[in-house]
C-alpha cells in the first residue's frame, strides 16, 4: 500500500483499501456504540447493571441499540470535508485545515437545526441525512470551538486547556490518507485537533493517532505503527506525556492478561493521551474485534471514546470483515457510512482520473461541492 497521489492502483489494492477504510470507520462506530451506554458509568457499576463480565454486546443507548454518539457524527464530517479538499486539490486554494473547519461546522449546525436546510446548496449530501441531527452529548470544548466561524490554530488554539479525546477520536479519516507522507498526516490531524482541543496532550494524541491508523492502512503492524507514531512525535515540543502513554501500552501487553483494571490504569483520568494508550493496548491484546472493544468499553473512564479509538485500530489493522455482523446489522448509520467510505476509497484511488482535466466531474463527485 501507500501508493501516491495519482499513481495507478491494481484491482488488489484497491480491494484492500476499501477494506480497511470501511473497517476503519465501521469500526469506530461499533466501538462508539458499544461503549454510549457505559460511558458515565465505574467499573462496578458496568458490572452490576451487566453481570460479571461487564458489556459483552449492544445494549440500548438514546433509545436503541447500537446508536452511536456526536464522536462518530464528528468522524464523518472529517471524511467529507477530506473528500472535498482532495476534489479541491486543483482549485489553486487548497487548505485542507480549512476544508475541514467547514466540515465541522456542518456538524456544529446540525446540533442547532431540527432538521436540513435545503436553502443551504453547499452542505452536501451527508448534511441532509437527518439522522445525523440527533444530538448525542456533544462536549462544551466542541460547541465552544465550533461555535462561531473563527478557526482554532496552532499558534491560537481553542481551547487551550482542553485535553480531552474528542479530537483524537474524529482523526483517524485522516489515517486513511495512504498517498500522503506520514509527518503530513500527523501535521494535518495537529491542526484540526487544535480547532476544538488546544492543549499538547489532546492536538500531539490526535496526530499520533491518525499516524497510527495510517501505517495500519498501509499494512503495517500495530506494534511497527506505534513506533512510527513515537519516532514522528519526538521532534514535537509536548510530546512526553503522550509518548509516556503510548511506551506505557507497549510495557502493559507484557504485564500478564488483560483486565479492566489495567485498561484503566492506562486511561487514567480519561485525558487523550490516556484513552489513546488504552485504545493501542486493547488492539494489541485482544483476541479479535469483539474481545478488544469489550475490554475497551468495560472500564471506568469515557467508555464511547475509548471503544471508538480501539474500532478504528482494529478496522484499520483487519478490514471490514473481522467486524462483527450481528453488531453491524444493528448500527445506527451503517448505510451512511458504508456510503462515505467508499466515496473516500474512490476519490483515494480514482479521484485524479475521475476530475476531469477541468477539475469538474460527473456522478458522485458532484455530491461533494467544491465551495
Amino acid at each position: 500500500m501507500g501508493a501516491a497521489a495519482g499513481a495507478v492502483w491494481g484491482r488488489a489494492e484497491q480491494q484492500d483499501f476499501r477494506s480497511r477504510v470501511r473497517g476503519t470507520l465501521l469500526g469506530a462506530a461499533l466501538g462508539d456504540a458499544l461503549g454510549a451506554p457505559v460511558d458515565a458509568l465505574g467499573s462496578e457499576e458496568i458490572r452490576e447493571a451487566y453481570g460479571a463480565e461487564g458489556l459483552v454486546d449492544l445494549a440500548v443507548g438514546y433509545g436503541r441499540r447500537g446508536a452511536v454518539t456526536h464522536l462518530t457524527q464528528l468522524s464523518l464530517f472529517s471524511v467529507d470535508g477530506l473528500i472535498r479538499a482532495q476534489v479541491r486539490r486543483d482549485t489553486g486554494a487548497w487548505h485542507p485545515p480549512t476544508d475541514l473547519h467547514r466540515a465541522y461546522l456542518r456538524w456544529a449546525a446540525t446540533q442547532r437545526d431540527w432538521g436540513p436546510d435545503e436553502r443551504r446548496k453547499d452542505d452536501g449530501w451527508l448534511a441532509r441525512e437527518e439522522w445525523l441531527y440527533a444530538r448525542r452529548d456533544p462536549t462544551r470544548s466542541l460547541i465552544v470551538g465550533f461555535g462561531d466561524d473563527s478557526m482554532g490554530t496552532l499558534d491560537a488554539p481553542k481551547n487551550p486547556g482542553e485535553t480531552g479525546p474528542e479530537a483524537a477520536a474524529r482523526s483517524a479519516p485522516f489515517g486513511l490518507l495512504v498517498g500522503w507522507e506520514p509527518q503530513l498526516v500527523v501535521q494535518l490531524a495537529v491542526e484540526c485537533a487544535a480547532q476544538t482541543h488546544g492543549h499538547p496532550a489532546a492536538y500531539l494524541s490526535a496526530g499520533a493517532y491518525a499516524v497510527i491508523v495510517h501505517s495500519l492502512a498501509r499494512g503495517e503492524t500495530l506494534d511497527a505503527a506505534v513506533q512510527r507514531a513515537l519516532a514522528l512525535l519526538a521532534a514535537r515540543p509536548g510530546h512526553q506525556p503522550v509518548s509516556d502513554s503510548l511506551q506505557h501500552a507497549l510495557g502493559a501487553v507484557r504485564q500478564g492478561m488483560p483486565t479492566p483494571s489495567r485498561v484503566e490504569e492506562l486511561a487514567g483520568d480519561g485525558t487523550a493521551d490516556g484513552l489513546l494508550a488504552a485504545s493501542v493496548y486493547c488492539a494489541l491484546v485482544g483476541e479479535d474485534v469483539r474481545h478488544g472493544l469489550c475490554l475497551a468499553v468495560n472500564q471506568a473512564g469515557p467508555s464511547a471514546a475509548a471503544g471508538s479509538l480501539t474500532g478504528g485500530l482494529l478496522g484499520a489493522l483487519h478490514g471490514e470483515t473481522a467486524l462483527p455482523p450481528a453488531w453491524l446489522a444493528e448500527l445506527e448509520g451503517r448505510p451512511t457510512i458504508l456510503e462515505l467510505a467508499d466515496d473516500f476509497a474512490m476519490e483515494m484511488t480514482q479521484g485524479p482520473a475521475l476530475h476531469g482535466p477541468a477539475g469538474s466531474a460527473p456522478g458522485w463527485i458532484a455530491r461533494y461541492p467544491r465551495a
